[in-house]
């Protein structure tokens, strides 16, 4: 087997980490918070970031300021939300994407590698706008009912709460940091094996 190959091998099988570990996280902290809340979003569920309970902290103070309850396996048992589409359709495209990655791999053809990290490109792109527009609705998308409510004091509008999609943001008095998790980069760095099995493919095919 050609180093190209293997390279290409070891890029597809480096998703399997996704179904393992968090691809991103989104940790609160607050002075009423000793421990910072932390928030693990993973391609099937959610999970506590920093400590036990988090999700369930979290979602109970988004729903203090009127955001939707977020998609758990307990929500979604109460009915109180629907379940996250999301959580069904990305750990089987994961799974499309290594079996892909593998038949290329035993193909050998550096074109197809390419092929492969231009599909992984593009379904990252559709994943992060996915992720954009869910922080969007939930931090926008406010029960009138809300126990606190806080308008815009230039538009009058009630306040939104969207989360950062990346980097840092303060809501009320929490400080809000927004970055990809281990899982992400385990994704990133298979994608760089595979550009590099490109490269490494045709120069094989030149020597």
């Amino acid at each position: 087997m050609k180093k190209s190959q293997i390279l290409m091998m070891v890029g597809a099988l480096l998703l399997g980490a996704l179904y393992l570990l968090p691809l991103w996280k989104i940790t609160l902290l607050a002075p009423q918070y000793p421990e910072p809340l932390g928030l693990n979003i993973h391609i099937t569920h959610l999970s506590d970031g920093v400590q036990y309970n988090d999700v369930k902290n979290i979602d109970l103070l988004n729903h203090y300021i009127g955001m939707g309850h977020l998609p758990t396996e307990e929500n979604v048992a109460k009915k109180e939300v629907e379940p996250f589409i999301e959580f069904t359709i990305f750990p089987v495209v994961i799974g499309i994407m290594i079996v892909f990655g593998l038949f290329v791999a035993y193909k050998g053809d550096p074109k197809w590698y390419l092929y492969w990290l231009i599909v992984m490109i593009l379904l990252g792109i559709a994943g992060l706008y996915d992720f954009y527009m869910w922080l969007y609705s939930y931090g926008h998308n406010l029960d009138p009912n809300a126990i606190l409510k806080i308008t815009d004091p230039v538009t009058g509008k009630p306040m939104g709460y969207q989360p950062p999609f990346f980097g840092y943001k303060k809501i009320l008095n929490f400080e809000v940091y927004s970055y990809p998790a281990l899982g992400a980069y385990f994704m990133a760095t298979g994608m760089f094996l595979s550009f590099i099995a490109y490269l490494s493919g045709k120069k094989e095919k030149v020597s």
